[in-house]
């Protein structure tokens, strides 16, 4: 007969809250699960392992005296309720320490290769206008109105954006879920983003489950918190008025970035119906038509009211659109995206040069194959 192991059951519910799951979830999988929550009965050792790894907990943590109490290892800028008076779940806990992996490796990396530090992180103040800060980041980025107008489409602009920024120096990583798992989606409703402020690694994490829209934004606001210099976790949107200075000062740098107000008020027509004109400034500055409601608003065009009526009924088009919308793959589909193309040509790189064990190279991509390796390698332009 197997021993069986003591652990508090306040341990195993701890972990399931922790992971995002719930008794019924996990039911079949651990059929005396009841028992083991309510105190009657100890799962085995082999039960435990299994639901370890079920609930992402190491299992040293079932032979502490009582739950720990785990804080975000950045500090934390979220303005959500929903966000802010929740313990932080695994899988955002766990995006956070890898990416924070990859930047201390890419950071010496840089360092090795004798490159430069970033001139603009923490080159900006909250005492400085949102405008005037804005015009630098356009201006150091190449990222303007007239390249922007250029272009097809916001989805092509947001993909430049994210190229211009890379080759600014940042590190940008677009994902959905943790690590390379597909089965531990991120929660848009915790987290939208976070920036990883550093001289030789600056970083921008884009939760991909978010709309395009709204990472369009998520973008430009976690590039504001590196102009200051202050990492940190967010999940503001383009609407937001947040209490908190610091995101209040991103917030108007993004959208100033994205959209500035003279250029805006300049292309405004009298008597056009408002979601016409959204739709038109949507395509001239190939921006989300969400971006545009809220520089509409900041112009004065519309109040308060009308921006929640608007936005929410945006919100709603929004998503029969991305219902519609099919096949042709996706661009964050790929690893260059998930780890960044910056991140990534680095690490690949230097495996073939022999400065990184192929292991250490593996575990940063989130690869297992050296096909996938090899084909990534073929992608970025490395081998041919």
């Amino acid at each position: 007969m197997s021993l069986r192991v003591p652990v508090k059951p306040e341990l195993l519910q701890w972990a399931l809250r922790r992971s995002g799951r719930t008794q019924e979830s996990m039911a079949d999988k651990f059929k005396k699960l009841e028992d083991w929550l309510a105190g009657r009965l100890q799962p085995t050792l082999k039960q435990l392992e299994n639901f370890a790894r079920a609930t992402y907990t190491p299992i040293g943590y079932f032979f502490l005296p009582e739950p720990p109490e785990e804080t975000l290892p950045i500090p934390d800028f979220r303005t959500l309720p929903e966000a802010r008076n929740q313990p932080p779940s695994v899988n955002m806990l766990e995006t956070i320490y890898i990416s924070l992996q990859r930047q201390a490796w890419y950071r010496d990396y840089a360092r090795l290769q004798g490159e430069p530090p970033i001139d603009f992180v923490g080159s900006a103040t909250l005492e400085e206008e949102p405008s005037d800060v804005a015009a630098r980041m356009r201006k150091r980025l190449s990222f303007d109105i007239e390249t922007r107008m250029q272009m097809r489409t916001w989805t092509e602009a947001l993909r430049d954006f994210i190229r211009l920024t890379e080759n600014a120096g940042v590190l940008v990583m677009v994902s959905g879920i943790v690590g390379s798992n597909t089965h531990r989606p991120l929660d848009v409703s915790e987290f939208r983003g976070f920036a990883l402020a550093d001289e030789f690694a600056p970083l921008v994490f884009i939760n991909g489950k978010d709309s395009k829209a709204a990472q369009m934004f998520t973008l430009a606001h976690e590039l504001a918190h590196l102009w200051l210099g202050i990492s940190g976790v967010s999940d503001s949107e383009a609407r937001a008025v947040p209490d908190e200075r610091t995101e209040r000062w991103c917030n108007a740098v993004a959208a100033e970035l994205l959209a500035p107000l003279e250029e805006v008020r300049r292309a405004l027509t009298d008597g056009e119906p408002l979601p016409d004109t959204v739709q038109r400034l949507a395509r001239q500055f190939k921006v989300s038509s969400l971006v545009i409601l809220r520089r509409l608003f900041d112009a004065g065009w519309i109040n308060r009211d009308e921006l929640e009526v608007a936005w929410q009924e945006e919100l709603k088009r929004l998503e029969q659109v991305a219902r519609r919308g099919t096949g042709g793959g996706d661009f964050y589909n790929t690893l260059g995206a998930h780890v960044g193309k910056r991140f990534a040509q680095a690490v690949v790189v230097s495996a073939l040069e022999g400065q990184t064990p192929f292991t250490e190279a593996f575990r940063l991509l989130g690869v297992r194959k050296s096909h996938t390796f090899y084909e990534e390698a073929r992608r970025l332009g490395v081998l041919e």
